[in-house]
């Protein structure tokens, strides 16, 4: 890799902090994924928060696999929101 592409590549913690959501959800592109990804493995300040944020969305999804709604609940949710006319929201 070039030093300008290495230029290009290299992120503050602010650009990081900015887009870490996006970074853990898989939405940035391969270059910018790369970027993050080489920031977050030297910057002891970014590091942390990047840690608790994907242990976070661990446990959110474990919590989502592990508490469905029932039938009864979602139906009723449902009709709520048709009546409400934001069916298909």
């Amino acid at each position: 890799m070039s030093d300008e592409m290495m230029m290009d590549q290299m992120l503050t913690c602010d650009d990081v902090m900015r887009q870490l959501w996006d970074y853990l959800d898989g939405e940035l592109t391969p270059d910018r994924m790369a970027a993050v990804a080489a920031h977050l493995s030297v910057c002891t300040r970014c590091y942390p928060q990047y840690d608790f944020e994907r242990a976070f969305l661990r446990a959110v999804r474990a919590a989502q696999q592990d508490h469905r709604a029932s039938a009864t609940l979602r139906t009723r949710v449902q009709d709520t929101l048709r009546a409400e006319g934001l069916a298909g929201i």
